[in-house]
């Protein structure tokens, strides 16, 4: 009912600003009138779509890296987790269930609807982490941890798609970096909260960490809740859910998707349909990228957040409050670049050479802090590695998703692109060892690597992209099934 009949120019330039200017309901163009209604629309949307998941994330976000700070707060000692790989075993056994699941739970989302599967396993989990303040052994945590990854699976690439669907290809990384930056910020502020809450130390015979878990895991309850009330749905079903949006705004939406890619409408399930996404090779790109062959951008992510207290306090010798707080000034400065790097890859219709120029900021700084004498340019190395990996984290994310058409395979994309990134967690884990303290040397080494790799994946995708699009100029291909779609180089 929503199609297009032609998705504007075979120029992406000239694809964003015709379809700009295109009404998708009565097909006229030049309209600013409308077009300015629609811009309306989307920062509607904005306020309630972005915000929400954005809080949501956050929450998962620190559910998931509150093991750093946990374990200097006294954990590792009462846990006994110094002996061996136990501390690592911990913090990798939630990737194991994070990753296996990420498919299954993301074509859940689709199926059940995002109103009620987003908050639905948020609150599931925080009352989980509840239960983390109680273990008596590091056994007892691993099974925790299993569970929380199960629970935590669907979470980020159910929000992936779901922004995906609201959003025309140029608007899109401004939206994701935005989704992301909420919670990337709040999570750097997880230190700070970590610390406050360790104050609690012996308040009702429970130890500090302890106390980091249950009020955490408290405040994820109340943010699920809340956001049941906000959270936007799918657009085919956005009406049906709540009265935040009439139909017909629903189908304003679908209809600017639909001159943008032509993918707007729901398509009935077809696991056939779901799994022959996977013979795309480029979708495995995508996640070579996010994954940087074992640890890649999301493992240095990932060890930054777990190990980044314990560095600051060993190796650069800050104290147990000043290595909490010293936490959250890199990423407040990173949601600064993030944004303005989105802002132009929006504005210049560029995903590639941005992901580029930040994976050469992200090098630097892992280099400055691994390498570096003083604890001052170390630090400094601190906000670079957060400015630049941390920004390649959602500008990936929209690279792939600008790159791919239809439901389905937006689902499976989704999910594999993630999933890599719990594979890369894994690795991360692994990478930073507790017995390479107080340097982290091979860690930082294997993830300087990582950065190099992801320069020349995006050199060889660069190429292809631009050869692919001329062949479809000539007419000799088609592209993801539309004769008019073009890569996003």
């Amino acid at each position: 009912m929503h199609h297009a009949d032609d998705m504007a120019t075979k120029d992406p330039m000239a694809f964003e600003q015709a379809s700009a200017k295109e009404d998708g309901i009565t097909g006229q163009l030049e309209d600013p009138l409308a077009h300015a209604a629609y811009r309306k629309l989307v920062h509607k949307i904005d306020r309630r779509l972005i915000t929400t998941c954005g809080f949501m994330y956050c929450v998962s976000l620190v559910d998931r890296t509150n093991l750093g700070s946990a374990n200097i707060a006294g954990m590792s000692k009462d846990l006994e987790l110094t002996v061996g790989y136990r501390y690592s075993l911990i913090a990798l056994v939630f990737f194991i269930t994070f990753t296996l699941f990420q498919l299954p739970a993301t074509v859940a989302c689709r199926k059940i609807g995002a109103k009620l599967f987003l908050p639905g396993i948020t609150l599931a989990w925080g009352v989980l982490l509840v239960g983390f303040g109680f273990p008596q052994n590091w056994q007892t945590m691993v099974g925790l941890r299993i569970i929380l990854g199960l629970l935590e699976a669907g979470f980020l690439p159910a929000c992936l798609f779901l922004i995906s669907t609201w959003y025309t290809r140029y608007d899109l990384q401004k939206r994701i970096s935005c989704f992301y930056m909420i919670g990337f910020f709040s999570s750097g502020m997880g230190g700070i909260l970590a610390y406050g809450l360790m104050q609690m130390d012996g308040l009702g015979g429970l130890e500090g960490w302890r106390w980091i878990f249950l009020m955490e895991g408290l405040i994820t309850v109340i943010v699920a809740t809340i956001c049941y009330f906000t959270i936007v749905d799918f657009p085919d079903r956005a009406h049906n859910k709540s009265k935040f949006l009439t139909k017909e705004e629903c189908e304003i939406v679908m209809d600017k998707i639909n001159a943008d890619r032509s993918d707007a409408d729901e398509e009935a399930w077809d696991f056939r349909k779901l799994i022959a996404s996977g013979k795309d090779p480029l979708i495995y790109g995508y996640a070579l990228i996010f994954l940087s062959v074992l640890s890649g951008l999301t493992a240095i992510t990932y060890a930054v957040a777990y190990f980044l207290p314990m560095i600051l306090r060993d190796q650069m010798g800050f104290s147990l409050a000043a290595s909490q707080c010293l936490i959250a000034p890199p990423y407040f400065v990173a949601c600064l670049y993030m944004f303005a790097t989105a802002w132009i890859s929006d504005k210049y219709r560029i995903r590639g050479p941005v992901m580029m120029f930040n994976s050469v900021v992200g090098i630097a700084g892992l280099a400055l802090m691994g390498f570096a004498s003083n604890s001052g340019a170390a630090y400094f190395g601190v906000f670079l590695i957060c400015c630049g990996f941390n920004t390649n984290i959602p500008a990936c994310m929209t690279y792939q998703s600008n790159n791919i058409r239809g439901q389905w395979k937006r689902a499976f994309c989704s999910a594999t692109l993630i999933g890599s990134g719990g594979v890369g967690g894994v690795a991360g884990s692994l990478m930073f060892r507790s017995q390479d303290a107080p340097g982290y040397r091979p860690g930082i080494i294997g993830s300087i690597a990582c950065g190099f790799l992801v320069l020349f994946v995006i050199c060889f995708n660069t190429w292809y992209f631009k050869r692919e699009n001329a062949k479809a100029d000539r007419g000799e291909k088609v592209l993801q099934g539309h004769p008019d779609f073009r890569y996003t180089v």
